[in-house]
Formats: structure tokens, sequence, C-alpha cells
């Protein structure tokens, strides 16, 4: 089965020639173009941009049949990447159902309409990192069914159904897809139809830190976005449940949900589905991610290798992962140039390779990106991976327990196949499962979560246990490492007297390494985590990562806020009427425009970190600020208020 083209025969889009205007499924998508305009589907597009078909054609390849709403057509680069990565390379010989996500860059040409953008950014405001709506890339979440079929040309049925969106809820779309998917490959474009409708009536806005019901077809499902500042999830209430659905109008005749499904989470991955193989380097791959080097995972499977890539990327959660991540990443790729061939020519020159994690499936990638300094080779297949887990089982209840815990023997880096320090030059290296590197881990490894997850698995402890156990066991190790940084960061806020109601407001001292790592003595990691080694090293390693300086930018964004509401505060204290007594006319307008500007400065900039409901103390702020204005107006003649009005 060759599902995928050779590279030099490009796709064509379905409406580039003439040859292909004339296919059918061209015309059927001009037929369903209706007269919404874009506005009429403001609710749709903050959930959902739009839901595509691609299908296996002779002449065309992998060729987008459909989409709907026709309003929200991608680009014509962000089709050919749609259809390219909506298949599976022709080596997975993925037979039935399989699902899988992708991420792709989008293009200037389709901008977010100027509503759908300004509810983009006053959610990102709130809701914490990872579930920040992306402006400059789509997630497509696939669901691609192939099966034998006699009457085709090709004897095989091929097609896939995308949800195309800029929102990570990786756990809500898998589920929508499984609602969807199997019903559009019985109904048709219909079905596509409905759906999209009633996402656009029913569905209530994007908001965080309330229970959101979401009705689809026969099932309703119910999430909470956490906020930012929030460190657990809400809990679902039955009461914030009634007063949501009962806030979402419905005004088209559609199904009546008939089930209540309730996520847990929108986006956090079951860890222990793909970390659980190589729990043994799980610190090694830790460090990896935390300091945003290249990796490159290859598997059979683009649902393997999807899974794999988000687990790796949640596992420095709460820290947001800022380099690039491809779940899943083909020679088709617009960005492929950009991810492996500069690589390779920084790796010849050596030079740094680009902060990336690709997820790929064709066997070319391995020969590709040989220089690569990581690559995580996962087991061929779920039946191997499942013979594995069996062989891991059987060693581990063969030398017995200790106490109640499984006993680590030096054996089981073999079973997995784990190759540290190893060489991927060989042929015959780069075809075993396991992690190939060259890297050093700084931090000694805890053998503490390994023995209990093993012993987790020989009890039979449920995945999502598994999962939890690892989440929690890697957030406490997160927060052991940044908390030194959250604490230094805290310590270049100027002091409160340096604060002065008539100066300018006093900025952040800068970052400066040396000072922070002369701290680690009596405030580091080692304060909060057990694990031994260089830690100094590997901080020197992570200010180098775009992991670094997304958490610094937004960590200095926050304390220039801060002193701006402190300088207001100072301003609102002040006693301005003493102040004023001896100043000339020309200064009371200036300290009058100064207040005007400070306030309209702090609104914008609450607006932009999404704080659309200040505390009570920064509500009274700004009620004395503009009381201050309209005394310092008092001061003035009449005929200078209406220029100060302006």
């Amino acid at each position: 089965m060759n599902m995928n083209m050779d590279k030099n025969n490009k796709m064509r889009l379905p409406m580039q020639d003439g040859g292909a205007a004339n296919n059918a499924t061209t015309a059927t998508r001009i037929k369903t173009i209706a007269t919404n305009k874009d506005d009429d589907w403001i609710r749709l597009s903050q959930w959902v941009h739009c839901l595509c078909v691609v299908t296996f054609d002779l002449n065309l390849g992998q060729a987008l049949e459909y989409v709907y709403p026709p309003q929200h057509m991608p680009s014509e680069q962000e089709v050919s990447n749609i259809c390219y990565m909506a298949f599976p390379d022709s080596n997975s010989g993925c037979m039935g159902d399989t699902k899988f996500h992708m991420r792709l860059r989008s293009s200037q040409a389709s901008p977010l309409p100027s509503s759908a953008a300004a509810a983009a950014s006053r959610y990102n405001g709130q809701c914490a990192p990872a579930l920040r709506s992306d402006g400059s890339h789509y997630w497509g979440f696939v669901y691609f069914r192939q099966k034998r079929d006699p009457n085709l040309p090709r004897g095989y049925f091929q097609k896939s159904l995308i949800i195309i969106t800029r929102l990570p809820f990786f756990n809500l779309y898998y589920d929508m897809l499984e609602q969807l998917a199997p019903k559009y490959f019985e109904q048709g474009n219909e079905l596509l139809h409905l759906a999209c409708a009633q996402i656009n009536s029913q569905w209530p806005a994007l908001t965080v830190g309330q229970t959101l019901r979401l009705p689809l077809l026969e099932c309703s499902y119910e999430i909470s976005i956490p906020k930012a500042s929030s460190s657990s999830r809400k809990t679902v209430s039955s009461s914030s449940s009634a007063s949501s659905s009962a806030s979402t109008p419905s005004t088209l005749p559609l199904e009546s949900p008939t089930s209540i499904k309730v996520l847990a989470s929108v986006n956090e991955v079951e860890l222990f589905h793909s970390l659980h193989f190589v729990l043994e380097h799980l610190y090694t791959l830790w460090e990896l991610v935390i300091t945003a080097e290249p990796i490159v995972v290859v598997g059979t499977s683009p649902a393997d290798c999807s899974h794999m890539v988000q687990s790796l990327v949640a596992v420095i959660a709460p820290l947001e992962y800022c380099a690039e991540a491809r779940p899943y990443f083909t020679i088709h790729d617009s960005e492929f140039k950009e991810f492996t061939q500069e690589a390779n020519h920084r790796s010849s020159s050596n030079s740094c390779c680009p902060a990336v994690m690709l997820g790929v499936t064709n066997p070319f990638f391995v020969k590709l990106l040989k220089d690569w300094p990581h690559m995580l080779r996962l087991v061929d297949n779920q039946k191997n991976m499942q013979q594995q887990q069996q062989e891991l089982m059987h060693k581990s209840s063969r030398h017995g327990q200790d106490n109640g815990n499984v006993k680590l023997q030096p054996t089981m880096a073999n079973n997995h196949n784990i190759l540290l320090n190893g060489s991927l030059t060989a042929a015959g290296d780069s075809s075993t499962a396991g992690l190939h590197t060259k890297y050093k881990p700084y931090l000694k490894k805890d053998k503490t979560l390994l023995k209990k997850v093993l012993l987790g698995m020989k009890t039979k402890r449920p995945e999502h246990v598994q999962t939890a156990l690892i989440r929690r066991y890697l957030l406490e190790l997160t927060q052991s490492f940044m908390i030194p940084l959250e604490r230094y960061m805290a310590s270049l806020m100027p002091l409160q007297k340096d604060i002065s109601p008539f100066k300018s407001a006093p900025n952040a001292s800068s970052f400066k390494l040396d000072d922070f790592l002369a701290t680690l003595e009596t405030a580091g990691p080692q304060l909060t985590s057990s694990l031994k080694g260089d830690w100094k090293g590997l901080y020197r390693r992570f200010v180098k990562s775009p992991n670094f300086r997304g958490w610094y930018e937004a960590r200095h964004r926050e304390l220039q806020l801060t002193l701006q509401e402190l300088q207001l505060q100072a301003l609102s204290e002040a006693n301005l009427e003493h102040w004023a007594h001896d100043k000339q006319e020309v200064e009371i307008i200036d300290m009058i425009l100064k207040l005007k500007q400070k306030l309209n400065l702090y609104s914008d900039k609450s607006q932009l970190e999404g704080i659309n409901c200040p505390s009570s103390s920064s509500s009274i702020t700004q009620r004395q600020i503009r009381a201050q204005i309209e005394c310092m107006k008092g001061l003035l003649p009449s005929d200078l208020k209406n220029v100060v009005n302006l």
C-alpha cells in the first residue's frame, strides 16, 4: 500500500486546474457554499476553525474533498500540509481506524477575524499557558479510516476527517472525533453541517474558571478550563452546569443530547501510556525537554508518535514548552527544509540544531537526521509494546519483591533496549527501540518513582492512576527546579521606598545568571528535591533555551505591571492638593495628563493580561485616581478645564 506519493509528485489542490475543477467533490463543495458571512460563525470559530475531509484520488493523490464552513477555507499552503499529514505514511500499515493529531503553521493569508482575535486575546490572558489559543498555528485532529473495498480501483477505502482548531484540547477533540467520524462515514456531509450549526448556536463562549456544557449530537460534554492562577482543576458542580447551559441559547431544532460526559481535563494526556516504556530514563528525558534540546521521535504509527511528543511536552508542566513541537511531521511539510536541512547544516558546522521536537514515521528521517543529538525510537507497534511489557513484568516477578517494592535489576535497560551514549551512525543502532543520545544527565536519577510504577504494573493499577502518580512526581520536580528562579525574580523588584508618586515608575532589575547561581547554596532546589547532581550546570543550560526566554519574558511583564499598580497606589494616596498649592497651572495640567496616562496604561495592561475582574484593592485605587483627577481639575480656572478634558 503506497498511500503517500513520491515527494516530487506534488499534490494538486482540487480547484487548481481545469481537470480538478470538474471533480465531483469540488462541485459538491461549491454547492454547499452558503450565504452566511464570517460573522455568522463567530461562536464556532472560538472552538473550531473548520472541518476538513481528505480522500485519496487516483489522479491527485491525497486531495481535499470537502471543507465546512466554506468561508473558513484554509490557504493553499495550509491545504497542502493538511492533505499530506491527514494520512499515515505508507510504511505504517494502519488498517481500520486511526486517530492522531498534528500541528501546522498558519499562513498570513488566514488571519483571525477581529472579533475572534479579541476573544482569543481575553481568553489567553486568563487561562494556563498550556491551554492558550495559538494565533500562529493550527492543531489538526485526524480520524483516518482504511479498509479493503474491492469495488474501488485501488482496492482500499482511505479517507480522513480532520478537526482544525487553534486550541490544544486533546481530550475534547479526540472524543469529538469518536462522536463525529463514524457517523460521518455513514451519513456524509450533512452530519458536518449539523455539528457545526450545533456548536455555533449552543456552545457557550470560550470562558475560563466555569463549568461549560458543550452539546454535540447525542452527547453533551462538561468541561472546565482552569485559570492561569489555579493550581488544580475545578470540580464539576451541578449548579454551575445548570447556569452554564441555561445561558446558552438554542436557536435551531437540533438533537437533544441523551448522555453527559464529564472531562476532568481537556488537555492532559495519559502519560503512562507512552512513558512507562522509557521510565528508566525519564529524568534524562525531563532534562532534554526542559532545556529544549532537539528530539526526534521515530515510530511506525502517527498515533504513537503524536502521543509521545505530547507526553514529552507535558513532563515539564506547569512550565510552558516554548520551543517548536510537531507531533506528526512528514517530508512533504512546508517546514521540512527549515527543520531538517538547516539542522543538518548546523550540525555539520558544529552549531546547534534548532530547538524542535519532531514525531515522524518515515524511515527516511532516521538516515536524514542521523546527526541529531537525541532520537527516541519507539517499538514497532502496540503488539510489541504489550509483549515488551509482559517480559518486563515477568522478569520483575521472577526477581521477587523486597518489602512490597519491586526490585530493580541491571538488566532492565536491556529489556527496553535503551541505548544511552549510543551512536546513531550505525544502521543497527538506529533501528533499535529506545533513547539514542550522547547526553550525560546533570542529575542522578531517583528510582523511587520507578519502583512505585512497576509495583503498580504488577498489581494492575489502573492506567489513569499510574498517570496521576507520574504527573505528580514530575510536577514536584519541575516546581523544585523553578522555585529558586521564581524567588530570584521576586528579588528583582525595587523596594517600596523607591516608588514615588512624583517620579516615573522604576524598572525591575535585569536577570544576572551569576547572581542567581549564588543564591542556590542557601535557597536551591535541594530544599524541596532529594535529587543530587550538578543543578548549576543544568541551570546554565536552561537559561540558554527558549523555555527560559518564554518564562522570563512573562515574569518580567508581570513585574512591570505590578510596579505600575504600586505607583498608581502611591499616586492615589498622595496629597496632591497640598502638592499643587505652589505649582503653576501648566504643572497641574501635566499632573492630570500623567494620572490619565497611568490609569489608561494600567487598564490596557490589565486587559492584555486578562485581568477583567480586578481585585477590590485595585478597584479602590483606580477610583481614587479618578477622584484625584477631578480634584486637580477643580484647582484650574474654568477656561482650562475644557482643554484638560480633551
